[in-house]
């Protein structure tokens, strides 16, 4: 699905050059599971914007489905990103005013969906994730383990190719972090290609692969067999 090769993130002011990422050599394939950890600061949501082309590389190769990412403009690259590429936030990044539907159904508006289509969208994925009982209410009456369900029905109702999800549980408590992750667990089943970026070793386990970052360097990885 992706292939980056001695990719470098620089970010530099007058005074001060950082190294966000230095030289870094992935690849992940269609319907893989990865997690990346490593301690704050080290360069894994740095990594992660880049991957979902919300950021750019200081250099380096970055290939994306076939096509080089390096170096394409920001409206090839949003159009790369509203057709192939889902996030789910930390944060939740719900809009309150809008319903839990209308929410979900936004990522769909930006990519000209027709109506018709985009409300059975809507309707099947919040079957799919659970919270289709709550279609109607606004984010500020949900619970945060139900606003994080929103989070990832809005993520998959565009079908994306690659789901990106920086710290998934971060705002949960435990409870509703196990449910998000064993949501994430069975679309990985189902074939959805997931990135999570996370700093819980238990929740890293529910990948097949954990890409472990140090000072904006790869400095290991380590694979799991099926459960």
């Amino acid at each position: 699905m992706l292939k980056i090769h001695n990719l470098s993130k620089v970010y530099r002011t007058e005074d001060v050059e950082t190294v966000a990422l230095d030289n870094i050599n992935i690849e992940i394939e269609t319907g893989e599971f990865v997690a990346i950890m490593g301690p704050s600061g080290c360069g894994k949501s740095t990594l992660l914007n880049i991957i979902g082309m919300l950021d750019g590389a200081s250099s380096g190769s970055y290939r994306f489905l076939g096509e080089d990412v390096v170096g394409a403009s920001e409206n090839q690259l949003a159009a790369v990103r509203k057709k192939n590429i889902g996030f789910i936030f930390q944060s939740f990044n719900l809009i309150d005013e809008l319903t839990v539907s209308e929410n979900v159904e936004l990522a769909l508006l930006y990519n000209n969906v027709p109506s018709k289509e985009r409300k059975e969208r809507v309707a099947e994925v919040l079957d799919r994730v659970g919270i289709a009982h709550r279609a109607k209410h606004r984010p500020s009456q949900l619970s945060g383990g139900q606003q994080q369900r929103v989070a990832v029905a809005r993520a998959l109702v565009t079908q994306p190719a690659l789901i990106l999800a920086d710290e998934p549980t971060g705002n949960l408590d435990s409870a509703h972090g196990e449910e998000v992750m064993e949501m994430l667990k069975q679309l990985n089943e189902e074939g959805s290609t997931i990135i999570m970026v996370t700093h819980s070793p238990a929740h890293a386990d529910y990948a097949r692969r954990t890409v472990n970052l140090f000072d904006g360097q790869v400095v290991t990885e380590m694979f799991r067999e099926a459960s």
